[in-house]
Parts: C-alpha cells; sequence; structure tokens
C-alpha cells in the first residue's frame, strides 16, 4: 500500500535530521502562495532534486497552475500540524545567562577559559534553534566554559543535551543549576567517554586556539556524532588580523579531518577577555564527509596524549613536553604490580583519576606541592573520601622537593558496595552497582537489585556510562548513597 502523500513527505523531512527545518520552510511556502520550481530552490536554498523529491511525495495533495504549485486548501491545516509550522517563526527566549556566568567558577587561563558574553550564550542558542530541527535531538557541547548548554537549555526545551569538560568545577556548576544536563570529565586528549560516541545530532564548541586544540575537539565531536549524514559540528573560532597565517594552519587542521567547512559567521562571538584576538571569534559550521570516518582515529590516536594543545602556561604549544597518564586515562584497566607515575603537568583532575581508573597493589604518583587534592587539609580530606573505599594513602608534600609532593597507594580488599564500586570503574554503572548489592544482599532478586542501581544513579543515562567518566561531585554523591 502506497503511503499517504503527508506521511511521504514526512519520511524525506525525518530523513534530513536536524537539516529537515529547510524542509519545513519550504512546505510552508507551499500552504501560502503558488510557487514555481524555481523559485522553491532559489528561496529555500534546497536542491532541486529534493524539491522534486517532496513534490512527487506531496503528489495528489498539490494543486498546479500554470507551473507554479500549492498545498490544496483541505490538507494545508493537517501539514501545518504535522510540521508545526507555526513554530518556524517562534524565537525563543533566553534569560538570566549574565547571572549564570557571573557565578560560575572562575575561568582557567591555563585551559584557554575566556568566557562568552551573556549575549553571545543567548544568540548561539537562538542560532541553534533557528537554524536545526532539535526537537528530540541531542546536542553534545564538547567542553563548555562559555555555558552555552544552560542558554540552549532555555532555548530548546525538548532536546537532549550532555557536556564533556575537564574542568570538574564547571561541570558541578552546570549540575547544579538543575537544568537536566547531562555531565561528563574528560581531557579530551585521552579519549571521549564511550557513553558518548555516536550518541549526537550536533556539535558545539570552542576549543583552544591551536591547530591541536581545534583538531582535537573537533575530532572528538565527531566521534559522538551518531547522524554521519546530517549531522553539524558547529565551533566558534578566531584569529587576529594581524596573524593570518595562524588562520590558516587552524583552517588546515580543520580540512585535515575532511570536514567540509559549509558555513562561516563573521564575529559572531564576544567574550570577556581574549583581547589578542579582538576579543571576539567567528562561528563555524563544519560537516563531516564520507573520508572523515576513515582517516579520523589515525589523526587523533596522533594528538592522544599529547599535553600540548593550549595558547598558555605548562601546556601550551611553546611549554616543555608534559608527559601526562596518557596510558592510564586513555585505556582500559592497567596491571602491574608497583607503578610510579608521574603527574607533572596535571590541570588539576588527572590525579584523582588515575586512583581511579587504576587497581594496582602498590602506586606512587608525583605531583606539583600546591595541587588541588593536596594543597591543604580539607582538599586531603576530600581525596580520601573519594578513593577511601579503595586506596590507603599516605600524602608527602614537599617530598622529594620543595615544589613536589608525593602520594604513596596502598590497593585495600575490594569491601562492600562502594568497594567494588571503585574497583570496576571501566564498566557500566548500572551493571557493576547491580551486580554489587546483590552480593551485599544476597535475598535482593536481580530485579530489585536493578531498580535499586537506579535509584541510586539517579539520571537513567548514566546508568550505562562508566564510573570514571562521571563528575567527581556524582561520584561522591553516588558513593554516599
Amino acid at each position: 500500500m502506497e503511503p499517504e502523500p503527508i506521511d511521504a513527505v514526512a519520511a524525506l523531512v525525518s530523513a534530513s535530521g536536524i537539516a529537515g527545518r529547510r524542509l519545513r520552510e519550504l512546505i510552508r511556502a507551499l500552504t501560502l502562495a503558488p510557487a514555481a520550481l524555481e523559485d522553491l530552490v532559489r528561496d529555500h536554498a534546497v536542491p532541486r532534486r529534493t524539491v522534486e523529491a517532496l513534490l512527487r511525495a506531496a503528489g495528489p495533495d498539490l494543486r498546479e497552475d500554470r507551473g507554479r504549485v500549492i498545498l490544496r486548501p483541505s490538507v494545508r491545516e493537517s501539514y501545518g500540524e504535522r510540521f508545526d509550522l507555526a513554530g518556524l517563526d517562534t524565537v525563543p527566549e533566553v534569560g538570566g545567562m549574565g547571572d549564570l556566568i557571573a557565578g560560575a567558577p572562575r575561568a582557567d587561563q591555563a585551559l584557554d577559559h575566556v568566557s562568552a558574553t551573556e549575549e553571545t550564550a543567548r544568540r548561539r542558542a537562538q542560532w541553534l534553534a533557528g537554524t536545526y530541527d532539535l526537537a528530540g535531538a541531542r546536542l553534545v557541547c564538547v567542553g563548555d566554559h562559555d555555558l552555552t548548554s544552560l542558554a540552549a537549555r532555555q532555548a530548546l526545551p525538548d532536546t537532549e543535551i550532555a557536556v564533556v569538560d575537564v574542568d570538574e568545577r564547571l561541570l558541578a556548576y552546570i549540575d547544579g543549576q538543575g537544568a537536566g544536563i547531562a555531565c561528563y570529565q574528560a581531557d579530551l586528549r585521552f579519549g571521549l567517554p564511550p557513553a558518548l560516541v555516536g550518541t549526537a545530532d550536533v556539535i558545539f564548541t570552542d576549543p583552544p586556539y591551536t591547530p591541536e586544540g581545534v583538531q582535537l575537539f573537533l575530532g572528538r565531536g565527531a566521534q559522538a556524532l551518531r547522524d554521519r549524514a546530517n549531522g553539524r559540528l558547529v565551533m566558534a573560532y578566531g584569529f587576529s588580523p594581524l596573524t593570518p597565517a595562524l588562520g590558516l594552519k587552524v583552517q588546515r587542521a580543520v580540512l585535515d579531518l575532511d570536514l567540509a567547512i559549509e558555513a562561516m559567521l563573521p564575529g559572531f562571538n564576544r567574550y570577556h577577555g581574549a583581547q589578542a584576538v579582538g576579543s571576539a571569534s567567528d562561528l563555524y559550521v563544519c560537516r563531516p564527509t564520507p573520508h572523515t570516518w576513515q582517516i579520523l582515529d589515525r589523526r587523533l590516536d596522533k594528538l592522544a596524549g599529547s599535553a600540548n594543545i593550549y595558547t598558555h602556561g605548562e601546556q601550551s604549544l611553546e611549554g616543555a613536553a608534559a608527559r601526562g597518564p596518557a596510558r592510564i586515562l586513555g585505556g582500559g584497566p592497567l596491571k602491574a604490580d608497583e607503578l610510579t607515575v608521574d603527574l607533572a603537568g596535571d590541570p588539576g583532575p588527572w590525579l584523582a583519576r588515575v586512583l581511579l581508573a587504576l587497581n594496582v597493589p602498590r602506586v606512587t604518583l608525583l605531583a606539583a606541592n600546591n595541587h588541588p587534592d593536596l594543597r591543604d587539609e580539607a582538599a586531603q580530606a576530600a581525596l580520601r573520601e573519594l578513593v577511601g573505599a579503595k586506596w590507603d594513602l599516605r600524602l608527602r608534600r614537599s617530598t622529594p622537593g620543595p615544589r613536589q609532593a608525593t602520594v604513596e597507594a596502598v590497593l585495600r580488599p575490594a569491601e562492600g558496595v562502594a568497594g567494588r564500586l571503585l574497583t570496576h570503574v571501566h564498566g557500566r554503572i548500572g551493571n557493576v552497582l547491580r551486580d554489587a548489592l546483590m552480593r551485599a544482599d544476597p535475598g535482593l532478586s536481580r530485579a530489585a537489585a536493578q531498580d535499586r542501581a537506579a535509584e541510586l544513579v539517579g539520571r537513567p543515562e548514566y546508568l550505562d556510562a562508566r564510573l570514571i567518566d562521571l563528575p567527581r561531585h556524582v561520584i561522591v554523591r553516588l558513593l554516599r548513597s
């Protein structure tokens, strides 16, 4: 049986993914006035073949008059409801971003964190809402020091939103706003959380403004895309008009991923800072090509573990190469009897994440004496609370030198639910927690343990994640519960 014309049209719109908005705008034109084929192509920037396919699908629902077509009066209302044509003119309100930006953790210059203005956050969210069909789609922010996710939540209430960032403070702040945004922690140099791979329809990123930083963040974003045909990667990037050669190097890094630059909106973004680039950047829209997927892993392998992607500090392009725990944080469980790990250049989260990742009987970690997890008694107590069910820690500051600290960790027997969680951080949380609950209470059925695990984790999407990929505050909350 042939599908109804409106169903055939809906299939075409659906097949266009988030880019279906232009087809909906074309459908609206067909409800308003007769139009010639060439007018529909030109007015809506839709390829002729696509317009012809849509007109064929609509077929009997169209009325033709001297080479012009329009939807019959009897079906216009049903098309309007089916494709939400009235909603095309709605400009969502985005408010309160000034207070949110002011209340956010202080930007970390070493991680190239410079806050965008309130107006920029609003414009980004409204541009996404007005350019793509994102109801039921998923937006992943690869890095989010500008709080684009919080602005997008207001403009896109029916869109799933996730954030991945290296900054634990930022993730706790975003999660604390109660906006229903899934937060994941990762240093993208070591990989993308598996729970995010192949889940996104659109990516937004404002990466470090180096060729390596841009390529890394876009590459991880491409790994997160699930719609390889229609997915988009939206990036903020700017360079000084005094250094066009740097801009060229970054643009070549984009093209080296075989991404097509579909559009570039000049001066779209404004910042509190970044005066070297005029406190502004452009908005790039990139699309993957079939060859992107053939070379993506090879390109990212070259960047994996490289610490030098930033423009400031020890991990800038001019800084000495930091070794970093790439093998530990970039892969699965590591087996050894004893291990020493140099955490020189740790931007903050490496120390705790290495302790989460390893199940080695004895570990020695070398870190900076002023490391955030070691600098005072409160920080040290918080570290012990995080990993205490797994490690006996000896924290030795000013050892072996005045600027260094040594952390000696001895593995404890995995006891109780918390102990099992911390020794199985690379497994799916839902499965690990369910099994741990059944071990703790042999009378608990599998179904009851599964329900209890879901209750403890809280967010359904976290059940499929690894514990090591969750923000630290979420891990602590789960261990306490």
